[in-house]
Protein backbone atom coordinates (compact mmCIF):
# COMPACT_ATOMS: atom_id res chain seq x y z
CA UNK A 1 0.00 0.00 0.00
CA UNK A 2 1.42 3.40 -0.93
CA UNK A 3 1.65 6.36 1.41
CA UNK A 4 -0.96 8.20 -0.68
CA UNK A 5 -3.36 5.28 -0.33
CA UNK A 6 -2.83 5.18 3.40
CA UNK A 7 -3.67 8.84 3.98
CA UNK A 8 -6.52 9.06 1.46
CA UNK A 9 -8.62 6.35 3.11
CA UNK A 10 -11.63 7.33 5.21
CA UNK A 11 -11.01 6.65 8.90
CA UNK A 12 -12.53 3.46 10.23
CA UNK A 13 -15.96 4.45 11.56
CA UNK A 14 -15.32 2.34 14.63
CA UNK A 15 -12.31 4.53 15.47
CA UNK A 16 -14.21 7.79 15.17
CA UNK A 17 -15.78 9.29 18.32
CA UNK A 18 -19.49 8.71 18.73
CA UNK A 19 -20.14 12.47 18.52
CA UNK A 20 -18.62 12.48 15.03
CA UNK A 21 -20.25 9.25 13.82
CA UNK A 22 -23.75 10.28 14.88
CA UNK A 23 -23.55 13.77 13.39
CA UNK A 24 -26.91 14.69 11.71
CA UNK A 25 -27.07 14.16 7.94
CA UNK A 26 -30.24 16.17 7.25
CA UNK A 27 -32.02 19.13 8.79
CA UNK A 28 -34.72 16.76 10.05
CA UNK A 29 -32.11 15.00 12.19
CA UNK A 30 -30.76 18.27 13.57
CA UNK A 31 -31.76 18.90 17.18
CA UNK A 32 -32.13 22.30 18.83
CA UNK A 33 -31.84 25.94 17.67
CA UNK A 34 -35.51 26.07 16.70
CA UNK A 35 -35.38 29.86 17.04
CA UNK A 36 -33.31 30.03 13.82
CA UNK A 37 -33.92 26.72 12.00
CA UNK A 38 -37.48 25.98 13.04
CA UNK A 39 -40.29 26.13 10.44
CA UNK A 40 -40.55 29.61 8.97
CA UNK A 41 -37.47 30.94 10.77
CA UNK A 42 -34.95 33.08 8.82
CA UNK A 43 -32.12 30.58 8.47
CA UNK A 44 -34.47 27.68 7.73
CA UNK A 45 -36.08 29.67 4.91
CA UNK A 46 -32.69 30.61 3.49
CA UNK A 47 -31.64 26.94 3.49
CA UNK A 48 -34.86 25.73 1.91
CA UNK A 49 -34.74 28.45 -0.75
CA UNK A 50 -31.07 27.72 -1.42
CA UNK A 51 -30.04 31.30 -0.63
CA UNK A 52 -26.43 30.82 0.44
CA UNK A 53 -24.94 33.78 2.26
CA UNK A 54 -21.98 34.39 4.50
CA UNK A 55 -22.78 33.98 8.16
CA UNK A 56 -21.34 33.69 11.64
CA UNK A 57 -22.56 31.16 14.19
CA UNK A 58 -22.01 32.44 17.71
CA UNK A 59 -22.76 30.13 20.61
CA UNK A 60 -21.41 27.82 23.33
CA UNK A 61 -19.56 24.58 22.52
CA UNK A 62 -21.60 21.58 21.41
CA UNK A 63 -24.59 23.50 20.09
CA UNK A 64 -24.30 22.42 16.45
CA UNK A 65 -22.28 25.14 14.73
CA UNK A 66 -20.09 22.80 12.64
CA UNK A 67 -22.97 20.43 11.89
CA UNK A 68 -25.23 23.25 10.76
CA UNK A 69 -22.57 24.64 8.42
CA UNK A 70 -22.08 21.19 6.87
CA UNK A 71 -25.81 20.66 6.43
CA UNK A 72 -26.19 24.04 4.72
CA UNK A 73 -23.40 23.21 2.27
CA UNK A 74 -24.82 19.75 1.59
CA UNK A 75 -28.36 21.02 1.02
CA UNK A 76 -27.16 23.54 -1.56
CA UNK A 77 -24.81 21.10 -3.30
CA UNK A 78 -21.79 23.23 -2.48
CA UNK A 79 -18.29 22.02 -1.66
CA UNK A 80 -17.58 22.10 2.06
CA UNK A 81 -14.07 23.14 3.09
CA UNK A 82 -13.32 23.28 6.80
CA UNK A 83 -10.42 25.03 8.53
CA UNK A 84 -9.61 25.48 12.20
CA UNK A 85 -8.36 28.93 13.14
CA UNK A 86 -6.30 27.28 15.88
CA UNK A 87 -4.29 25.18 13.40
CA UNK A 88 -4.49 27.16 10.14
CA UNK A 89 -2.72 30.22 8.79
CA UNK A 90 -2.81 32.50 5.76
CA UNK A 91 -1.20 29.77 3.62
CA UNK A 92 -4.07 27.39 4.39
CA UNK A 93 -6.63 30.07 3.60
CA UNK A 94 -5.03 30.72 0.21
CA UNK A 95 -4.99 27.00 -0.59
CA UNK A 96 -8.68 26.72 0.30
CA UNK A 97 -9.52 29.78 -1.82
CA UNK A 98 -7.63 28.32 -4.78
CA UNK A 99 -9.52 25.04 -4.41
CA UNK A 100 -12.79 26.99 -4.34
CA UNK A 101 -11.80 28.92 -7.45
CA UNK A 102 -11.03 25.73 -9.39
CA UNK A 103 -14.34 24.19 -8.29
CA UNK A 104 -16.16 27.26 -9.51
CA UNK A 105 -14.38 27.27 -12.87
CA UNK A 106 -14.41 23.55 -13.60
CA UNK A 107 -17.64 22.35 -11.94
CA UNK A 108 -19.60 25.59 -11.54
CA UNK A 109 -20.06 24.69 -7.86
CA UNK A 110 -20.12 27.09 -4.97
CA UNK A 111 -17.85 26.50 -1.99
CA UNK A 112 -18.66 26.97 1.67
CA UNK A 113 -15.51 27.83 3.60
CA UNK A 114 -16.15 26.97 7.23
CA UNK A 115 -13.71 28.37 9.79
CA UNK A 116 -14.04 27.00 13.29
CA UNK A 117 -12.94 29.19 16.21
CA UNK A 118 -12.73 32.10 13.77
CA UNK A 119 -12.12 34.53 16.65
CA UNK A 120 -8.61 33.01 16.93
CA UNK A 121 -7.65 34.55 13.57
CA UNK A 122 -5.84 37.86 13.84
CA UNK A 123 -6.67 40.88 11.69
CA UNK A 124 -4.32 39.97 8.84
CA UNK A 125 -5.66 36.41 8.70
CA UNK A 126 -9.25 37.68 8.59
CA UNK A 127 -8.27 40.16 5.88
CA UNK A 128 -6.77 37.32 3.83
CA UNK A 129 -10.11 35.76 2.92
CA UNK A 130 -12.24 38.93 2.97
CA UNK A 131 -11.73 39.77 -0.77
CA UNK A 132 -12.75 36.25 -1.74
CA UNK A 133 -15.94 36.58 0.30
CA UNK A 134 -16.69 39.84 -1.47
CA UNK A 135 -16.19 38.47 -4.99
CA UNK A 136 -18.21 35.31 -4.27
CA UNK A 137 -15.34 32.82 -4.59
CA UNK A 138 -16.34 31.41 -1.20
CA UNK A 139 -19.37 31.59 1.03
CA UNK A 140 -17.89 32.20 4.46
CA UNK A 141 -19.34 30.53 7.57
CA UNK A 142 -17.49 31.21 10.80
CA UNK A 143 -18.06 29.58 14.18
CA UNK A 144 -17.14 31.29 17.42
CA UNK A 145 -17.77 30.94 21.12
CA UNK A 146 -16.78 34.59 21.63
CA UNK A 147 -18.75 37.77 21.00
CA UNK A 148 -18.02 38.50 17.32
CA UNK A 149 -18.43 42.24 17.81
CA UNK A 150 -15.29 42.15 19.96
CA UNK A 151 -13.26 39.55 18.07
CA UNK A 152 -13.96 40.04 14.34
CA UNK A 153 -13.12 42.85 11.95
CA UNK A 154 -15.93 45.27 11.21
CA UNK A 155 -15.43 44.67 7.47
CA UNK A 156 -16.03 40.95 7.95
CA UNK A 157 -18.98 41.48 10.29
CA UNK A 158 -20.66 43.78 7.78
CA UNK A 159 -20.55 41.05 5.10
CA UNK A 160 -21.87 38.19 7.22
CA UNK A 161 -25.10 37.72 9.11
CA UNK A 162 -24.70 36.66 12.72
CA UNK A 163 -26.87 33.87 14.10
CA UNK A 164 -26.85 33.25 17.86
CA UNK A 165 -26.99 29.59 18.89
CA UNK A 166 -28.21 28.69 22.37
CA UNK A 167 -27.26 25.94 24.80
CA UNK A 168 -29.38 22.86 24.26
CA UNK A 169 -32.03 22.21 26.88
CA UNK A 170 -32.31 18.94 28.75
CA UNK A 171 -34.99 17.55 26.45
CA UNK A 172 -32.83 18.26 23.39
CA UNK A 173 -29.89 16.44 24.98
CA UNK A 174 -32.06 13.46 25.96
CA UNK A 175 -33.34 13.22 22.39
CA UNK A 176 -29.76 13.14 21.08
CA UNK A 177 -28.82 10.46 23.61
CA UNK A 178 -31.82 8.35 22.56
CA UNK A 179 -30.87 8.72 18.90
CA UNK A 180 -27.33 7.55 19.63
CA UNK A 181 -28.61 4.53 21.56
CA UNK A 182 -31.05 3.50 18.84
CA UNK A 183 -28.96 4.20 15.71
CA UNK A 184 -27.53 0.81 14.70
CA UNK A 185 -25.33 1.78 11.78
CA UNK A 186 -23.56 4.81 13.23
CA UNK A 187 -24.47 4.80 16.91
CA UNK A 188 -24.70 2.27 19.71
CA UNK A 189 -27.90 0.56 18.57
CA UNK A 190 -26.14 -2.64 17.53
CA UNK A 191 -25.17 -3.23 21.16
CA UNK A 192 -28.83 -2.95 22.29
CA UNK A 193 -27.95 -0.85 25.30
CA UNK A 194 -30.71 0.34 27.59
CA UNK A 195 -31.04 3.42 29.79
CA UNK A 196 -34.11 4.48 31.74
CA UNK A 197 -35.41 8.04 31.64
CA UNK A 198 -34.02 8.99 35.07
CA UNK A 199 -30.49 7.93 34.13
CA UNK A 200 -30.84 9.62 30.74
CA UNK A 201 -31.82 12.80 32.60
CA UNK A 202 -28.74 12.51 34.82
CA UNK A 203 -26.52 12.27 31.76
CA UNK A 204 -28.28 15.20 30.08
CA UNK A 205 -27.82 17.33 33.19
CA UNK A 206 -24.11 16.49 33.33
CA UNK A 207 -23.75 17.55 29.69
CA UNK A 208 -24.71 21.12 30.66
CA UNK A 209 -26.24 22.02 27.30
CA UNK A 210 -23.37 20.58 25.25
CA UNK A 211 -24.36 17.77 22.83
CA UNK A 212 -20.74 16.79 22.19
CA UNK A 213 -20.10 16.39 25.90
CA UNK A 214 -23.27 14.29 26.25
CA UNK A 215 -22.19 11.90 23.50
CA UNK A 216 -18.63 11.66 24.81
CA UNK A 217 -19.93 10.79 28.28
CA UNK A 218 -22.38 8.30 26.78
CA UNK A 219 -19.61 6.58 24.84
CA UNK A 220 -17.47 6.25 27.97
CA UNK A 221 -20.45 4.98 29.96
CA UNK A 222 -21.23 2.38 27.31
CA UNK A 223 -17.65 1.10 27.50
CA UNK A 224 -17.68 0.94 31.30
CA UNK A 225 -21.09 -0.70 31.64
CA UNK A 226 -20.77 -4.39 32.48
CA UNK A 227 -24.25 -5.20 31.21
CA UNK A 228 -26.63 -3.99 28.54
CA UNK A 229 -28.22 -1.61 31.05
CA UNK A 230 -26.41 1.66 31.69
CA UNK A 231 -27.29 2.48 35.29
CA UNK A 232 -26.95 5.36 37.73
CA UNK A 233 -23.63 4.24 39.15
CA UNK A 234 -21.91 4.28 35.76
CA UNK A 235 -23.25 7.75 34.92
CA UNK A 236 -22.18 9.07 38.33
CA UNK A 237 -18.72 7.63 37.71
CA UNK A 238 -18.24 9.19 34.26
CA UNK A 239 -19.80 12.51 35.27
CA UNK A 240 -17.63 12.93 38.37
CA UNK A 241 -15.30 15.86 37.97
CA UNK A 242 -17.06 17.39 34.98
CA UNK A 243 -17.37 21.13 35.38
CA UNK A 244 -20.12 23.42 34.29
CA UNK A 245 -19.39 25.53 31.26
CA UNK A 246 -17.32 28.53 32.33
CA UNK A 247 -14.95 30.19 29.87
CA UNK A 248 -12.30 31.82 32.05
CA UNK A 249 -11.71 34.77 29.76
CA UNK A 250 -14.51 34.82 27.29
CA UNK A 251 -18.10 35.92 26.98
CA UNK A 252 -19.54 33.51 29.58
CA UNK A 253 -16.95 34.68 32.11
CA UNK A 254 -17.88 38.35 31.83
CA UNK A 255 -21.60 37.63 31.60
CA UNK A 256 -21.55 35.80 34.93
CA UNK A 257 -19.36 38.38 36.64
CA UNK A 258 -21.79 41.02 35.40
CA UNK A 259 -24.77 39.02 36.68
CA UNK A 260 -23.17 38.70 40.12
CA UNK A 261 -22.34 42.41 40.34
CA UNK A 262 -25.80 43.49 39.17
CA UNK A 263 -27.50 41.10 41.59
CA UNK A 264 -25.54 42.65 44.47
CA UNK A 265 -26.35 46.15 43.24
CA UNK A 266 -30.00 45.19 42.90
CA UNK A 267 -30.19 43.94 46.52
CA UNK A 268 -30.97 40.38 45.37
CA UNK A 269 -29.06 38.06 47.74
CA UNK A 270 -30.62 34.87 46.33
CA UNK A 271 -29.49 35.69 42.79
CA UNK A 272 -26.08 36.89 43.99
CA UNK A 273 -25.48 33.58 45.77
CA UNK A 274 -26.60 31.64 42.69
CA UNK A 275 -24.20 33.44 40.34
CA UNK A 276 -21.39 33.09 42.86
CA UNK A 277 -22.11 29.35 43.03
CA UNK A 278 -22.20 29.09 39.23
CA UNK A 279 -18.79 30.68 38.95
CA UNK A 280 -17.22 28.58 41.69
CA UNK A 281 -18.82 25.43 40.26
CA UNK A 282 -17.43 26.35 36.84
CA UNK A 283 -13.85 26.65 38.09
CA UNK A 284 -13.45 30.41 38.49
CA UNK A 285 -10.56 31.45 40.75
CA UNK A 286 -12.14 32.45 44.12
CA UNK A 287 -9.44 35.11 44.60
CA UNK A 288 -10.58 36.83 41.40
CA UNK A 289 -14.13 36.90 42.74
CA UNK A 290 -12.89 38.21 46.11
CA UNK A 291 -11.15 41.13 44.38
CA UNK A 292 -14.27 41.94 42.39
CA UNK A 293 -16.41 41.81 45.53
CA UNK A 294 -14.14 44.41 47.18
CA UNK A 295 -14.81 46.65 44.20
CA UNK A 296 -18.56 46.17 44.64
CA UNK A 297 -18.30 47.27 48.27
CA UNK A 298 -16.84 50.64 47.27
CA UNK A 299 -18.74 51.17 44.03
CA UNK A 300 -22.27 50.24 45.10
CA UNK A 301 -22.36 50.56 48.90
CA UNK A 302 -19.65 53.01 49.80
CA UNK A 303 -20.35 55.17 52.84
CA UNK A 304 -23.93 53.95 53.11
CA UNK A 305 -22.35 51.09 55.08
CA UNK A 306 -18.54 51.38 55.50
CA UNK A 307 -18.48 47.92 57.15
CA UNK A 308 -19.07 46.40 53.72
CA UNK A 309 -15.51 47.15 52.63
CA UNK A 310 -14.09 45.67 55.82
CA UNK A 311 -16.16 42.49 55.43
CA UNK A 312 -15.09 41.99 51.80
CA UNK A 313 -11.42 42.53 52.65
CA UNK A 314 -11.75 39.97 55.44
CA UNK A 315 -13.31 37.51 52.97
CA UNK A 316 -10.42 38.03 50.55
CA UNK A 317 -7.93 37.51 53.39
CA UNK A 318 -9.75 34.34 54.49
CA UNK A 319 -9.58 32.89 50.98
CA UNK A 320 -5.85 33.63 50.76
CA UNK A 321 -5.10 32.17 54.20
CA UNK A 322 -7.37 29.11 54.23
CA UNK A 323 -8.19 28.41 50.59
CA UNK A 324 -11.29 26.40 49.68
CA UNK A 325 -13.88 25.58 50.90
CA UNK A 326 -13.53 27.83 53.98
CA UNK A 327 -12.61 30.86 51.92
CA UNK A 328 -15.52 30.36 49.53
CA UNK A 329 -17.93 30.45 52.46
CA UNK A 330 -16.42 33.75 53.60
CA UNK A 331 -16.88 35.17 50.09
CA UNK A 332 -20.49 33.95 50.11
CA UNK A 333 -20.98 35.72 53.46
CA UNK A 334 -19.56 38.93 52.01
CA UNK A 335 -21.68 38.71 48.85
CA UNK A 336 -24.83 38.18 50.92
CA UNK A 337 -23.96 41.13 53.18
CA UNK A 338 -23.36 43.41 50.18
CA UNK A 339 -26.62 42.41 48.55
CA UNK A 340 -28.56 43.19 51.76
CA UNK A 341 -26.69 46.41 52.63
CA UNK A 342 -28.00 49.91 51.84
CA UNK A 343 -26.78 51.06 48.44
CA UNK A 344 -24.93 54.21 47.43
CA UNK A 345 -22.79 55.02 44.43
CA UNK A 346 -22.19 58.56 45.72
CA UNK A 347 -18.46 58.00 46.34
CA UNK A 348 -18.08 56.23 42.99
CA UNK A 349 -19.77 59.12 41.18
CA UNK A 350 -17.84 61.70 43.20
CA UNK A 351 -14.52 60.06 42.37
CA UNK A 352 -15.29 59.96 38.63
CA UNK A 353 -16.39 63.59 38.74
CA UNK A 354 -13.27 64.69 40.64
CA UNK A 355 -11.01 62.82 38.20
CA UNK A 356 -12.75 64.43 35.24
CA UNK A 357 -12.36 67.88 36.82
CA UNK A 358 -8.67 67.29 37.56
CA UNK A 359 -8.03 66.29 33.93
CA UNK A 360 -10.05 69.15 32.49
CA UNK A 361 -8.92 72.02 34.70
CA UNK A 362 -5.20 71.28 34.50
CA UNK A 363 -2.54 72.17 37.06
CA UNK A 364 -4.33 74.73 39.20
CA UNK A 365 -2.24 76.28 41.98
CA UNK A 366 -2.65 75.20 45.57
CA UNK A 367 -4.00 78.21 47.53
CA UNK A 368 -1.24 79.89 49.54
CA UNK A 369 -2.88 79.31 52.91
CA UNK A 370 -2.87 75.54 52.30
CA UNK A 371 0.79 75.30 51.32
CA UNK A 372 3.47 73.90 53.59
CA UNK A 373 6.15 76.36 54.74
CA UNK A 374 9.21 74.47 56.02
CA UNK A 375 11.70 77.22 55.00
CA UNK A 376 12.14 80.92 55.72
CA UNK A 377 11.73 81.80 52.03
CA UNK A 378 8.44 80.02 51.83
CA UNK A 379 7.18 81.87 54.87
CA UNK A 380 8.27 85.16 53.31
CA UNK A 381 6.25 84.20 50.22
CA UNK A 382 3.16 83.81 52.46
CA UNK A 383 3.09 80.00 52.24
CA UNK A 384 0.68 78.84 54.94
CA UNK A 385 -0.28 82.39 55.91
CA UNK A 386 -3.75 82.81 57.37
CA UNK A 387 -4.22 79.05 57.66
CA UNK A 388 -6.68 78.28 60.46
CA UNK A 389 -6.15 75.06 62.40
CA UNK A 390 -9.51 73.26 62.46
CA UNK A 391 -8.97 71.73 65.91
CA UNK A 392 -8.69 75.19 67.43
CA UNK A 393 -12.02 76.31 65.99
CA UNK A 394 -15.50 75.90 67.55
CA UNK A 395 -16.88 72.44 66.75
CA UNK A 396 -13.57 71.61 65.03
CA UNK A 397 -14.68 73.34 61.82
CA UNK A 398 -13.41 76.49 60.07
CA UNK A 399 -16.63 78.01 58.76
CA UNK A 400 -16.32 79.71 55.39
CA UNK A 401 -12.85 78.34 54.60
CA UNK A 402 -12.04 77.24 51.01
CA UNK A 403 -9.80 74.22 50.46
CA UNK A 404 -10.08 74.04 46.67
CA UNK A 405 -8.11 76.00 44.07
CA UNK A 406 -9.63 79.49 43.84
CA UNK A 407 -11.02 78.75 40.36
CA UNK A 408 -13.01 75.81 41.77
CA UNK A 409 -14.28 77.41 44.98
CA UNK A 410 -17.70 76.04 45.80
CA UNK A 411 -17.41 73.08 43.43
CA UNK A 412 -19.12 69.90 44.77
CA UNK A 413 -18.42 66.28 43.85
CA UNK A 414 -19.87 64.18 46.66
CA UNK A 415 -23.63 64.04 47.13
CA UNK A 416 -24.63 61.48 49.80
CA UNK A 417 -27.80 59.50 49.20
CA UNK A 418 -30.68 59.09 51.64
CA UNK A 419 -29.79 55.50 52.56
CA UNK A 420 -27.81 53.95 55.38
CA UNK A 421 -25.08 55.95 57.10
CA UNK A 422 -25.07 58.49 54.28
CA UNK A 423 -28.30 59.91 55.70
CA UNK A 424 -26.21 61.09 58.69
CA UNK A 425 -23.36 62.19 56.43
CA UNK A 426 -25.75 64.30 54.36
CA UNK A 427 -27.14 65.90 57.51
CA UNK A 428 -23.61 66.74 58.69
CA UNK A 429 -22.64 68.29 55.35
CA UNK A 430 -25.84 70.33 55.27
CA UNK A 431 -25.10 71.63 58.76
CA UNK A 432 -21.53 72.61 57.79
CA UNK A 433 -22.84 74.37 54.70
CA UNK A 434 -25.19 76.34 56.97
CA UNK A 435 -22.23 77.40 59.12
CA UNK A 436 -20.38 78.52 55.96
CA UNK A 437 -23.34 80.65 54.92
CA UNK A 438 -23.58 82.25 58.38
CA UNK A 439 -19.87 83.12 58.36
CA UNK A 440 -20.14 85.35 55.28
Amino acid sequence: MTEADLFSREPDSGMRPLADRIRPRTMDEFVGQSHIVGPGKPLRRAIEEDRLHSMIFWGPPGTGKTTLASLIAGHSGANFLSLSAVLSGVKDIRAAVEQARLSRQQENRATVLFIDEVHRFNKSQQDAFLPHVEDGTVVFIGATTENPSFELNNALLSRARTYVLKSLNEEDIKRIIRQALSEKERGLGARELQMDDEVCGMLAEAADGDARRALNLLEIASDLSESSVIGKQVIEEVATGTLRRFDKGGEAFYDQISALHKSVRGSAPQAALYWLARMIDGGCDPLYIARRVVRMASEDIGNADPRALEITLNAWDTQERLGSPEGELAIAQAVTYLACAPKSNAVYSAWKSALAEAKQSGSLDVPLHLRNAPTKLMKELDYGKAYRYAHDEPQGYVAGENYLPEQLAGREFYFPVDRGLEIKIAEKLAYLKKLDAESL
